[in-house]
């Protein structure tokens, strides 16, 4: 008995000395600065799932979630101009020690600005009225139409603006959608604008342009759809159902012929970094036109059509075609009486109505802009020059003057 026990008292230390030299931890653990803890298996990854979110930071919107389905059938079965983070894509978690990725550019350089937000979105019965001057004794009431068709299957398009950027290519960052002359881009003269052919039933060969409208979740198939992109114009663009270039009087005056060759913009396409001082359309829709928005998209109820109403200014200092700001050769007139400043003659006043079947959801459709604007709808503008021939001038003239309806 003895010698059993002297054997099993040499045979221990021998066994604890062979494992501290082969460095075996306990099993299912691992040293990791003199200290055992648990290993994982070898079955068992390294996890590669992100920290858990900061329970400080704003949560974030679904990107795979839609709006509710019956606000499309009535903007107002829920709050409209709602604020909400735009859908992202899903968080990516970088190295502590990577710097952060710099904001997408333009073409031009320009940071391109998410949006729009859903904020920007609201029930079209929440928009204030749209006060319209008394019409005086001597105002001219008629008015003169030009059908110039639609621009469907987008046959005229492009990123140009020949009036506020002419001989530049991309010179406006977003598609604009042109009817009547055929041949308008960045690069156009009066003497190619003359000389082409138009869209309109009457041989107007004026340009009418203005930004197009996008369904969000559509796809681009445009030859142009790379260029969009990159300037953070994205989605289908939508044909106006509907678009009627009208010219009116003045509700204190006769109007006179406008010069040949005259350009005319109304708006601002960067009023959301310039400031609304010269933001002048109406998202408004159709039934509900005596109200009207500048600085949020329409929600409309079944049946009704989202409206873009651009009027243009129409008080002409009497000698010019353009100014260094395509403003100041003609203005608006005065808001309240409809009276043209002293020393300025009234033309006549162009009114671009166009209306869009769209889903009646926020963040569903959004307006081409320039990159840093992130498609706020305060910059919606519209652009025409006139090319009417002098008969055609005098004909729109006299219909207007004479209270017809032509």
């Amino acid at each position: 008995m003895g010698r059993r026990k002297k054997a099993l008292a040499a045979i221990v230390p021998a066994l604890a000395l062979v494992a501290t030299a082969a460095g075996t931890p306990p099993a299912g653990a691992a040293p990791i600065g003199g200290r055992a803890v648990l290993a994982a298996g070898p079955s068992d990854p390294p996890s590669s799932d992100p920290p858990p979110p900061d329970p400080s930071a704003s949560p974030s919107a679904d990107p795979s979630a839609e709006p509710p389905a019956d606000a499309s059938a009535d903007p107002s079965a829920g709050p409209p101009g709602e604020p909400s983070a735009e859908p992202s894509a899903e968080p990516s978690v970088e190295p502590p020690d990577q710097p952060t990725a710099a904001p997408p550019q333009g073409q031009g350089g320009q940071a391109v600005k998410q949006g729009p937000n859903r904020n920007q979105f609201a029930d079209i019965r929440r928009a204030p009225r749209v006060r319209q001057p008394r019409q005086g004794r001597g105002g001219s009431r008629g008015t003169f139409t030009s059908n110039c068709g639609r621009n469907e299957g987008q046959r005229h398009s492009n990123p140009d603006n020949v009036i506020v950027a002419p001989g530049v290519q991309n010179g406006a960052h977003h598609i604009h959608d042109y009817v009547g002359n055929e041949s308008t881009d960045g690069f156009s003269t009066d003497q190619s604008l003359a000389a082409a052919g138009t869209t309109c039933t009457n041989g107007d060969r004026s340009t009418y342009y203005w930004p197009v409208v996008r369904l969000r979740a559509g796809r681009d198939g445009s030859d142009a759809a790379g260029q969009s992109k990159q300037d953070g114009n994205t989605g289908s663009v939508v044909t106006p159902s509907s678009v009627q270039l009208r010219f009116m009087g003045n509700a204190r005056g006769r109007v006179a012929a406008m010069p040949e060759f005259m350009r005319i913009v109304t708006g601002d396409a960067k009023a959301g970094t310039n400031g609304p001082g010269n933001a002048r359309s109406q998202w408004t829709c159709t039934g509900f036109q005596d109200r009207a928005f500048t600085d949020r998209y329409p929600l409309c109820p079944r049946g009704s059509r989202v409206t873009r109403v651009l009027n243009f200014p129409s008080c002409w200092d009497g000698r010019n075609s353009d100014s260094a700001n395509h403003r100041d050769h003609v203005v608006f007139p005065d808001p309240r009486t409809g009276a043209c400043p002293q020393g300025r003659q009234a033309v006549p006043q162009l009114r671009m109505t166009l209306t869009y079947a769209v889903p009646a959801r926020a963040l569903a459709f959004a307006l081409d802009t320039f990159p840093e604007q992130g498609h706020d709808p305060v910059t919606d503008h519209g652009d025409f020059i006139n090319v009417m021939s002098p008969d055609l001038m005098r004909r729109a003239v006299g219909c207007v003057n004479s209270g017809r309806r032509c």
